[in-house]
C-alpha cells in the first residue's frame, strides 16, 4: 500500500485509503482451547472467516447447545484500536461459570485482569475470539462520504464474531451482548440476522452475566497489550508516553501535540476522526490542495482541505521536478516551511 497521509481531510482519505480498507485484513484471533489447554490464534479477512485447520479439531462441546458473551474495549479513546471480544461455552457450563471470579474488566486492576485472561485461555471449556478495528480503519470509515458511525462499525464487529464462531461449528443458542446504542434496536438487528439464536442485549451486561465479563476481560487485555506495545506504519520515531489515550487526558493531548507533522499529520495509532485530533490539525497542519478525480464527485479544479490555517506567504507549486509519488497523487506544496 502506498504511504498513507493520515492527517488529510475526508476526501483525501477516501481517494487513497478507503479503497483498500474494504479488503484489508481484520485481526481476528480465535483463542480457544479446541479441547486442549493451549491457545490457538488466527487472522481472517473482514469478509471471510475460515474454520480452524484440521490439525486443531473442534472441541467435543461445540456440538452441544452453547452460549456466548460479547463486549468491547476502547470505544472512546483517540489513540489505538477498538477491540470487540467474545467468550463462548457449552450451556451446561453456565452454573460453573457463575462461580468463577469473572467481573467487568473496568472494575479489575491490571494484574487481576491479566491473571483471569490467562485462566480463560487455558480453560478447555471456554473459547474466545477478538475482532480488532485499528485507528486507521475507524477514521477512514467515519470520514468516508458514505459515513459509517461508530455504532455501525461496532454492530459489524459483533456480526463478524458471531458468524466466525458459527463457522467453527459451535452450536450457538444464546448470545449476551453489552448494549451498543439503543438496546431494543440492536437486539432486533441481531435477531433478524441470526433468527435461530436468542439474544439478550442490555446495559451493564458485563456486570450481570459472567460470560460477558469473560468477554470484557478478553477485549480489555487484548487492547491494553496492543496499545502498550503499539507499532506504526510510518518510519518515524514516536514517544511511548501516550497517557491513557482518552481525549481528556492531558498526557494524551501533549503526546498528540508533540507528534503532529504539518503535512502528514499523526502516526497511524491516532483516530484523526476524533474532534481532539481534528482541532490540533486545524492549528498545527498546513492546508493541502489537489485535483479531484471526476469519477469521484464530478467536481472540477482544486479543492482545499478543511484543516490548517493558510500561511500568509503560501505559494502553490507546479509539482515539476518533485518526487513521483506527489505527482502521481496530484499533491502540491502550498507553504514554505
Amino acid at each position: 500500500m502506498p504511504l498513507e497521509l493520515h492527517a488529510f481531510h475526508r476526501n483525501f482519505v477516501e481517494f487513497n485509503y478507503v479503497r483498500s480498507v474494504r479488503n484489508s485484513r481484520i485481526a481476528l484471533q480465535i483463542i480457544g482451547s479446541c479441547g486442549r489447554k493451549t491457545s490457538v490464534c488466527h487472522s481472517f479477512t473482514s469478509d471471510t472467516m475460515s474454520a480452524l485447520p484440521a490439525s486443531h479439531p473442534a472441541a467435543d462441546w461445540f456440538a452441544q447447545d452453547c452460549f456466548m458473551g460479547i463486549d468491547e474495549a476502547g470505544r472512546g479513546p483517540v489513540l489505538g484500536p477498538m477491540v470487540y471480544g467474545c467468550a463462548y461455552s457449552a450451556m451446561s457450563q453456565m452454573e460453573a461459570l457463575s462461580q468463577r471470579s469473572f467481573a467487568d474488566s473496568k472494575t479489575l486492576k491490571e494484574e487481576r485482569r491479566e491473571s483471569l485472561f490467562q485462566e480463560i485461555k487455558e480453560d478447555a471449556s471456554i473459547g474466545t475470539a477478538v475482532d480488532i478495528l485499528d485507528a486507521r480503519t475507524i477514521s477512514a470509515q467515519m470520514l468516508h462520504s458514505q459515513r459509517e458511525s461508530l455504532n455501525v462499525l461496532a454492530n459489524n464487529a459483533t456480526f463478524r464474531l458471531i458468524e466466525g464462531v458459527l463457522e467453527l461449528g459451535v452450536r450457538l443458542r444464546e448470545v449476551y451482548v453489552d448494549t451498543v446504542g439503543e438496546a431494543s434496536r440492536h437486539q432486533a438487528r441481531l435477531t433478524e440476522r441470526f433468527p435461530g439464536i436468542r439474544f439478550i442485549v442490555c446495559p451493564k451486561a458485563d456486570s450481570l452475566y459472567p460470560i460477558v465479563s469473560a468477554a470484557s476481560i478478553v477485549a480489555k487485555v487484548t487492547r491494553d497489550r496492543l496499545v502498550k506495545d503499539f507499532s506504526i506504519a510510518e518510519k518515524v520515531e514516536v514517544g511511548r508516553q501516550t497517557g491513557s489515550g482518552y481525549p481528556g487526558d492531558p498526557d494524551t493531548k501533549a503526546w498528540l501535540q508533540e507528534h503532529i507533522d504539518p503535512v502528514f499529520g499523526f502516526p497511524s495509532i491516532v483516530r484523526f476522526s476524533w474532534s481532539t485530533a481534528s482541532k490540533i490539525l486545524e492549528t498545527g497542519a498546513v492546508p493541502v490542495q489537489w485535483e479531484c478525480d471526476e469519477e469521484q464527485d464530478g467536481s472540477q479544479g482544486q479543492q482545499v482541505l478543511a484543516f490548517g490555517n493558510k500561511p500568509a506567504r503560501a505559494q502553490v507549486s507546479t509539482g515539476v521536478g518533485r518526487h513521483a509519488f506527489f505527482r502521481a497523487h496530484k499533491l502540491q506544496r502550498v507553504a514554505n516551511f
